[in-house]
């Protein structure tokens, strides 16, 4: 079976695809695997050596905080996005889509194409699950075309926190204005309201992650009745147990004593949760907030 976890970037669903990669029934396409795309690897070893390394501190996402397998130059026997390969394998323009890829993109051509990529990885690795990470758009239509079956976990996180941390990766493109970004044009409506805001990047980021929230809920509202998750970042990081525990139930997994096992060299902290208080500005903050009060409400980040 094939489920994915999916997020806007930067809202801790590489905490959780990391985590429930630590179950010895789930499999995933390493960032090994990538880097060498060309070899096109099945990853027969990934979950056996990965349950070996020791987890990166949850609430954290700096590589310096971790000493893991192969970690050096980012070459990690660890769950990847693996867009290289699926860009190489399956589709050219699966990585950087102008907007989300819907069950309408899937032609029969990429059709085979995607069922050969990741049976074969199924089949290699011998695992009841193949758990695979999306972020930014979801997807999940173009996959679930492709496996009916697939469950989703949606992981979201505060829209304030996602615009701030956005604004200091070095791979957001909102410099470049949003006919230069990886989301592709701003709808009419939302390109007014930014430029209501002279053009501000905290509220182009902002703008970003209300699109892919949009875009997530009209996902959502396509799937397939009880195949879609949502968990909070906050929540799963304030009851770290009861939220897992969730998403392996919804998985169709047990809570093995060797689950236990990698679970349990875990350590939750709530880190940099509030740190969009301290670096937006007063004004850049408000505006944030007035952008993004709908969807904020709607997740009970705001009363």
């Amino acid at each position: 079976m094939l489920a994915v976890v999916v997020g806007t970037g930067r809202c801790g669903s590489t905490l959780v695809q990391e985590l429930l990669s630590r179950h010895p029934g789930v499999g995933f396409v390493s960032g090994v695997d990538d880097k060498l795309s060309r070899l096109n690897l099945a990853g027969r070893f990934n979950g056996p050596l990965y349950r070996r390394s020791a987890p990166r501190p949850a609430g954290m996402t700096s590589l310096r905080h971790s000493r893991r397998l192969l970690e050096k130059g980012r070459l990690r026997v660890a769950p990847s996005e693996a867009y290289h390969l699926l860009d190489r394998h399956v589709v050219a323009g699966f990585s950087r889509p102008c907007r989300d890829l819907t069950a309408d993109d899937l032609t029969p051509y990429l059709r085979r194409r995607l069922r050969a990529f990741f049976d074969a990885r199924i089949e290699r690795q011998g695992c009841r699950l193949l758990l695979h990470h999306v972020t930014g758009w979801p997807r999940t239509g173009f996959l679930g075309a492709g496996y009916p079956g697939l469950r989703v976990v949606n992981v979201v996180r505060d829209g304030r926190a996602v615009t701030n941390s956005w604004l200091q990766m070095g791979w957001w493109d909102g410099w470049r204005g949003p006919d230069n970004w990886f989301l592709g044009p701003l709808p009419t409506d939302l390109r007014r309201e930014w430029e209501e805001y002279d053009r501000s990047f905290p509220v182009l980021a902002a703008l970003g992650w209300k699109m892919l929230m949009d875009s997530f809920a009209e996902a959502r509202a396509v799937h397939p009745e009880g195949q879609w998750l949502d968990v909070r970042y906050e929540d799963l990081l304030a009851d770290p147990r009861a939220e897992v525990a969730r998403m392996l139930d919804f998985l169709g997994l047990d809570w093995s004593p060797a689950f236990e096992k990698g679970f349990g060299r875990y350590r939750f902290h709530a880190g940099r949760q509030a740190a969009y208080q301290d670096e937006l500005g007063v004004a850049q903050l408000a505006a944030v907030e007035r952008v993004l009060d709908k969807p904020l409400r709607q997740w009970g980040y705001r009363d």
